[in-house]
């Protein structure tokens, strides 16, 4: 396991049915104001650590190798330091010996907490059901994806990672037709399967090339009907944003429009120039019947677009910054670091910047590099 990723397992700890009667001791791991894991504590014990055998293993270099214990006696929770070079804390107070940790308390550990919280089985199970569903909508989104092409014309690359509570991350690119290309990434607004089944139906629409009575070779018609179609009043109250951009290959024109969306980024080909592309549109579904502008731009031999979620740039990083797209646009400059031509590795720099808990959001990032 590579420590930038923020992966959480377990190994043994929730998979056991150790206390009887209703009420278990859990470990409620936050992400923000939700809950992102719950770990039951049975009478093994739990250790904390950051890499495997610990039973709760947490990608975080704030987080030692064996970190913590946290055992079950007399129907309470004690938690041990295990020599961690950054401590192990207990609602803020150091832990430097075997300690309680009482039903509502705060462990600290790196840069994420716990919180120690009884839980009925039922609840238990109706969150596991609830995860379930989770991993099964990342995987259909997932699969709905267009494969990376690596020759070409266009040559496209990216990476894309759901949050913990999974959001409405989606994107889409490919052959338009009379020698033109389409490239479009949507974010809807929220999380969990509803705000993924919600980007799954309007990636469906734009998969299909056949929106009503639309030209989908004219971005800004495109908006128009999806914003037609996609009433937040008549959708749960969802709405979303997109950047939907389409290509002349004879031409190397690219026309666009963005809803409610922040910019692509028209990158030369040496790295050098970074162009943002943005029209002025209101967000998708908060209102019918509105215009729609688009723009165009001529694409250099060799540019690419870089085209991305805002759970790219929406981080506070371990210095306690709060970036900006601006930020981002300026770690993807560093030339020598290869970023356009890896995705991944973006990712990589990111979370190893980001304090943990602030990468909660669906991370996409995708380079679409024109000859």
């Amino acid at each position: 396991m590579e420590e930038h990723e923020q992966t959480q397992i377990v190994t043994r700890a929730g998979a056991i049915d150790l206390i009887r009667g209703d009420r278990l001791h859990c470990l409620e791991l936050s992400l923000g104001e939700e809950i992102e894991r719950r770990f039951v504590v049975g009478p093994l014990g739990v250790k904390i650590g950051r890499t495997a055998p610990s039973d709760i293993v947490i990608a975080d270099s704030e987080i030692s190798r064996a970190h913590c214990m946290v055992a079950l006696l007399n129907d309470e929770l004690l938690v041990s330091d295990l020599n961690s070079t950054n401590g192990t804390f207990v609602d803020g107070e150091r832990v430097t010996a075997v300690r309680t940790l009482p039903v509502g308390s705060v462990l600290q550990v790196g840069n994420r907490s716990f919180k120690h919280e009884w839980r009925t089985r039922a609840e238990i199970e109706q969150s596991n059901d609830f995860d379930r569903d989770l991993h099964k909508a990342a995987a259909y989104v997932k699969a709905l994806l267009p494969p990376p092409v690596e020759e070409g014309p266009i040559r496209v690359k990216w990476f894309y990672k759901p949050s913990a509570k999974l959001g409405g991350d989606a994107f889409g690119y490919g052959p338009l037709g009379e020698g033109k290309s389409v490239c479009y990434l949507i974010d809807v607004a929220g999380h969990g399967t509803g705000a993924a089944m919600h980007a799954v139906a309007i990636m469906n629409q734009l998969r299909q090339k056949s929106l009503p009575n639309t030209d989908m070779a004219r971005p800004e018609l495109v908006l128009s009907t999806l914003n037609e179609l996609f009433q937040m009043e008549d959708h749960a109250g969802l709405y979303f944003t997109i950047w939907y951009g389409v290509y002349d290959r004879e031409t190397r024109w690219l026309s666009f429009a963005s809803g409610g969306h922040h910019p692509a980024y028209l990158v030369s080909a040496d790295g050098a120039e970074f162009t943002p592309l943005h029209t002025r549109n209101v967000i998708i579904g908060a209102m019918p019947a509105m215009p729609f502008t688009q723009a165009s731009v001529l694409v250099p031999p060799g540019a690419s677009i870089c085209l991305f979620s805002d759970g790219v740039f929406e981080i506070v990083d371990k210095d306690g910054l709060q970036w900006t797209i601006g930020t981002f646009i300026d770690l993807l400059r560093d030339r020598d670091a290869g970023y356009l031509g890896d995705p991944q590795k973006i990712y990589r720099a990111i979370a190893a910047r980001a304090q943990p808990h602030t990468l909660d959001d669906d991370f996409s990032f995708v380079v679409a590099t024109f000859e």
